[in-house]
């Protein structure tokens, strides 16, 4: 009799303790910008918000909400791309965005990047590449940027799978068009060339 008494009470116990854990933790978590500073983590940065719809196995799915971050001036920009611009959307992508004097000198083969990359230049000028949340100049500024990358698109956790189901696959921009060897070398140039050489 003691013993399921006893048993109880750890049960009790146990029950409450991961109660206080987890009301603490989303205590902090709304405390946002109120409570005392935090020191930075690689999640800060993620502001530039852009949407445009990917291809997920063969099918058109999106927008997404792309949160991208700036890593590195050539550049290098990583986003967080989710279905919905919710607080509580889940993560479904994870979108690389690398400058072409990166991808195609080398660290990409045209055939890798057949296959898995895209041209940004190509998807802005579908025009189905949203920027949002900025002024009309600073997000064409962005988008002019951008035009200079190429973007690889892991997808992570398929929409309707109720957990990630650990089969990664590469989504792909809509309308992604395969390059030949003389157009992936000539874009090559061209992202290479700097403004105002007078070079075309």
């Amino acid at each position: 009799m003691r013993f399921a008494s006893l048993k109880r009470a750890i049960a009790v116990v146990t029950l409450m303790a991961g109660i206080l854990v987890v009301g603490a933790w989303m205590a902090q978590d709304s405390k946002g910008s109120e409570g005392p500073s935090q020191p930075a983590t690689p999640a800060d940065g993620h502001t530039i918000h852009v949407t445009a719809p990917h291809v997920v196995a063969g099918k058109v799915v999106g927008p997404y909400h792309h949160y991208c971050k700036v890593l590195s001036p050539e550049p290098v920009i990583e986003c967080l791309c989710y279905r919905s611009s919710d607080p509580g959307a889940r993560l479904e992508q994870v979108e690389y965005i690398i400058a072409k004097s990166i991808t195609r000198t080398g660290a990409v083969s045209l055939a890798d990047w057949n296959k898995n990359w895209h041209d940004h230049k190509q998807e802005i000028a579908s025009g189905r590449v949203q920027v949002h949340d900025l002024p009309p100049d600073k997000a064409k500024e962005v988008a002019d940027l951008v035009s200079t990358t190429d973007g690889i698109i892991f997808h992570v956790w398929s929409h309707d799978d109720n957990v990630p189901s650990a089969n990664v696959v590469i989504a792909q921009s809509v309308g992604h068009v395969n390059l030949t060897e003389a157009e992936f070398r000539q874009t090559t140039k061209e992202s290479a060339t700097p403004k105002g050489s007078g070079k075309q």
